[in-house]
């Protein structure tokens, strides 16, 4: 039995409330509240940045289960800051790792935690005394007076994949779907992805039947086993959107009140791409209802694209080995930003460059990114964080 035993959450310094951007674009609060299911979006300090947000998820769990049976690094992104360079490398040394300890980054669009759990499993499947560190961590950014504007965010999961899991045991079958379609890319040459909107929807929900087809034909439980569901959530309504889907494909009756859980941290966090589904499943977790012997739907997707079904049971004694309190800080936390404040930094992140320079200490967080050096990018921690 392998599985998760731990997850902890990391996000932007800063928060915008969307209500302040439908004012400004002459928008109905509710399209972004009801429409896209969002209510906050979070805004990164001009010293953070992807690396900065994984590490400060990780951290958490190398300070409460230590470092020695850590064997693997894999962090997953697609907001990385280097071509060649892993973004789990300074990772590794911000938190302080072994030098024993492999070191990859993993890349294809918001899938690519669940790429990471996958080779998680097949790592501790082969020596089940080492313990893997996983980590989900992206920043979403499109242009500004778009569209896809009010569906930008950050944040960052990490999860400790090991033996006889405390949080939840992961079933050996999986179901997969993988399709060439251009929903949503980022070229090289640009700061902002582009997207669209319409066929990102419709190629998520021909991902997900196929994947429950695939999950189906590898010998995969029935409809009527599961007692919830978590989805990717590029905004947390696509959720329902998929529970729908799931629905009429299977002819099963899928109770929508039951997703409400799983979208309160992306509700606020706003997209994190590769993190935004293990927010969902912590957010799940952390709702004080009992879901001990429960067995939940995991749902995966990456445009361009690939979706994967994942499946898990919720350990017995689970609740004990939770961070509900210490999540809702993260995002309780957050320095309240106005529209002009939020546009300049976004405006700033934008132009910055590979020159050398160095970044002024603006975030509480406990890692930072520091400047560039030679080329270089430098991080440190943060005093007193």
């Amino acid at each position: 039995m392998i599985g998760i035993s731990d997850l902890s959450l990391a996000t932007g310094h800063h928060v915008l409330d969307l209500a302040q951007l439908a004012q400004a674009n002459g928008t109905d609060p509710a399209k972004y509240r009801v429409g896209l299911g969002q209510d906050e979006m979070s805004v990164l300090a001009p010293d953070e940045d992807v690396v900065t947000l994984a590490a400060s998820a990780a951290l958490p769990l190398v300070q409460r289960h230590g470092t020695d049976r850590i064997r693997t690094l894999l962090v997953a992104t697609e907001s990385g800051v280097d071509q060649s360079k892993s973004v789990g490398v300074w990772v590794h040394r911000l938190l302080g790792l072994p030098s024993s300890v492999r070191t990859v980054e993993l890349k294809q669009a918001c899938y690519a935690g669940t790429a990471g759990l996958q080779a998680a499993l097949g790592i501790v499947a082969r020596d089940p005394r080492q313990q893997v560190l996983v980590v989900a961590a992206d920043v979403a950014r499109y242009d500004v007076d778009t569209a896809a504007e009010p569906t930008q965010g950050a944040g960052a999961v990490a999860m400790l994949v090991e033996a006889d899991p405390a949080l939840l045991a992961i079933d050996p079958v999986s179901g997969v779907h993988t399709a060439d379609v251009d929903d949503f890319w980022r070229p090289n040459d640009h700061a902002s992805a582009v997207v669209d909107g319409r066929l990102s929807v419709s190629a998520y929900l021909d991902a997900l039947t196929g994947a429950w087809d695939d999950y189906r034909a590898q010998g995969g439980h029935g409809i009527e086993e599961f007692a919830r569901f978590c989805y990717h959530q590029p905004f947390t309504r696509m959720a329902t959107k998929a529970h729908r889907k799931l629905a009429q494909h299977t002819g099963a009756a899928l109770d929508e009140a039951l997703l409400e859980p799983t979208t309160r941290y992306n509700r606020r966090l706003g997209n994190s791409y590769t993190a935004s589904l293990w927010a969902a499943l912590a957010s799940l977790l952390d709702d004080p209802t009992d879901l001990t012997g429960e067995r939940i739907g995991l749902f995966s997707y990456g445009s361009g694209a690939v979706g994967e079904l994942v499946t898990g049971v919720v350990r017995d004694g689970y609740r004990d080995h939770l961070r509900a309190e210490d999540n809702l800080r993260v995002l309780d936390e957050r320095k309240p930003v106005d529209l002009a404040t939020y546009r300049a930094l976004h405006a700033a992140a934008g132009a910055r460059g590979s020159e050398d320079h160095d970044v002024p200490v603006a975030t509480s967080a406990p890692f930072r990114f520091a400047g560039v050096r030679n080329l270089a990018r430098r991080y440190e921690g943060v005093a007193g964080a």
